[in-house]
This record gives C-alpha cells, structure tokens and sequence, in this order.
C-alpha cells in the first residue's frame, strides 16, 4: 500500500487486510504506528509538488519489497507514485478531493489526473460521482465502489431515551471545506428559539482559532462544545448522546462520518451532494453553505421528535443493510485475488 499511515482509513484498510491473511507493507511520506504493518518512509511532502521528487524513491521502496499488488490511496500523490510502479496490478482509490478538486484547478492537473488513473489496474471509489469522473479519464479500466464501511459493533444505535433533548454533533474536521462556520451560524439562529440547544465539535483542524472567535463574537457561549479530534469510542459516546448529526461540506464523497452517525441511529443533515443522496432521503439534505436553511432543517427536528426518531431509524437500518465495513473488505480481498489470477494481462 502506498498511503499516509497516519489516516484512520488507511489504517484500517490495512488492518483489515492483515485480518485476511494479506502480508502489508506501507510506503508511506507520513508515518505513524500501524500494528503489524512494515513502514517504508519517504522523505516528507511539505508541497504538492513534492510528490514529483519522491517517485524515484518510491520506485526503490517497493522494488525492493516485491509486491504482488500496488495499491494507492489517493490518486493526485500516491497514486501519482504508484503510477510509475512497473509490473504489477495496480490499485487506485479515490478518495474525493483528489478526482472532485485538485482536477478543476488547472488544465495541467486534469491532464495529470487522467494520466495516472489510465495506468491504473483497477479503480475504487466510495461513491458513484466519484467513479463516474474516473470513467470519463481512464475508460479502459474497470471501476468499483467500495466504501470504508463501519464498525457495526462499536457504531450501534443506543436506546433513545437516553439521549438528552437538544444535544446535536459534527464529526467533520476543522478545515474550510466542511464549513463548520456555517454550522455555527446555524446554531446560533436556532438558540433564538431554542436556547436549550447544545452542540459538540469533534473534529479538530487549523480553523481552530477562527472558528472559537466566531462562536464567541455570536454570542454562543456553553452552547457550543470544542473537542476535537478524538478517537472511535470518543466518536461512539458522542453519537450515542446525540439525537442530529451534522455535516455540511461544500465537496465530499462517501462520508465515513456520515455513515458512523448513521449506524448509530442518528438523525443526520447533510449537504445536498451526490454521495449523500445515495445514502440520505431529501429530507436530510440542505444546500451547502445556506446556515437559514439548516437552521430551519434543524428547529424543524427539535420540534418533532417522532420525525427524528424515524430518520434515525431509517439510517439504523440502512446501515445494518449495506454498511458493514467487514463485507466492504470482503470484496475488495475478493478483487485482489482476482487480480491476482487474471496477471499478468494475455
């Protein structure tokens, strides 16, 4: 794999190929402890276009370990690295930003984008937008989504007369993408009716500062909750406290979070993007950036809770459906070993 060992979702992908008796490795530019994982550390990417120094380096790293299968999370870096990997399947996920971003900033990017996903083996993706713009740049080479999934065990519904009455949640990062300003402005439209209203920030990120400012200059006070980052089971008691979830990106993909919240029998409001269609009724959806409108989603489930309770349900059961991370892994052991029998290409 070539990925930062440092993100949650490579980490788990890795432990979960390790659960299927897959021997990884990791080349990685940003390293953290991965428990059974050999780490193959790169020199440190500081710029975007660092990762055009790093391809020989990368080259040597994995000549070096002999792999079966290349696989690269994230195309618009390390798939960048795993596209110069000769002789071997290569793997490409998308993360989101890396196919519905970086792409539009430039012709150059477009071109360099299409170029990578075309020396692909195989393209995953979480989401059906998201696979649909790979297709447009590489359509020689199949495509499948296959989301991160949850941990149905430690993301389950709790009973809902334990959750206190006005407690809602963000899980989404502190970065300008996910518009957690607008969160904020949100909440402080509804306090004008409901001053009982409290919400927990979760995610952490370098929007800190602006954003405790902002909740001071609106007048929040112990309204608002400033945790950040915090672990699974800091996610999971979170949750468990929390009628709403709240995720208002401008540009996303799949949301794990998303997901996590709806296996934990929560309500969510969510910006209206394709991905979240896929997953949420349009009811649950708002339009990005727009805090009167979210404002008014979220009064709207304060008042009737027997609405939040059955969007809450709803999400339960979609999730026990079709969101166990187990099967997602499944079948992408599943389309290694494929690879595997179909290599090298007659």
């Amino acid at each position: 794999m070539l990925g930062d060992a440092t993100s949650v979702h490579v980490q788990r992908w890795a432990r979960e190929m390790l659960a299927r008796n897959w021997r990884v490795s990791l080349v990685t530019a940003r390293p953290a402890p991965v428990d059974g994982v050999e780490q193959h550390v790169l020199k440190p990417v500081a710029r975007s276009r660092d990762w055009l120094a790093r391809v020989g380096e990368a080259k040597a790293r994995v000549a070096a370990l002999r792999p079966d299968i290349v696989h690269a999370h994230y195309v618009t870096s390390y798939g960048y690295l795993a596209a110069h990997v000769p002789g071997v399947p290569r793997v490409m996920t998308a993360w989101g930003s890396d196919l519905l971003v970086t792409p539009q900033r430039n012709l150059a990017l477009r071109w360099l984008t299409g170029w990578i996903l075309r020396r692909a083996t195989l393209i995953t993706g979480d989401s059906a937008d998201l696979l649909a713009l790979a297709h447009r740049w590489a359509p020689a080479v199949p495509t499948e989504l296959i989301h991160w999934g949850v941990d149905l065990a430690r993301f389950r519904p709790t009973p809902w007369a334990t959750k206190p009455g006005a407690e809602a949640v963000s899980l989404r990062s502190w970065e300008p993408n996910y518009q957690i300003d607008t969160v904020l402005r949100a909440l402080a439209l509804v306090r004008k009716e409901r001053p009982d209203v409290r919400l927990h920030l979760l995610g952490g990120g370098s929007q800190e500062t602006e954003l405790r400012a902002l909740a001071a200059s609106l007048g929040l006070g112990e309204s608002v909750d400033f945790h950040g980052r915090v672990d699974d089971a800091g996610m999971a008691a979170a949750l468990a406290r929390s009628k709403l979830s709240i995720s208002v990106p401008v540009s996303d993909a799949t949301s794990v979070s998303v997901l996590e919240s709806m296996a934990s029998g929560v309500a969510v409001l969510a910006t209206d993007l394709p991905a979240n269609r896929a997953w949420l009724p349009a009811e649950a959806l708002v339009p990005a950036g727009d805090a009167q409108v979210l404002a008014t989603r979220w009064l709207a489930l304060l008042v009737d809770d027997a609405l939040t309770r059955r969007l809450a349900a709803a999400n339960a059961e979609r999730m026990a459906r079709d969101g166990d991370r187990r099967a997602q892994m499944d079948e992408m052991d599943r389309l290694y070993r494929m690879l595997l029998s179909s290599w090298p290409p007659q």
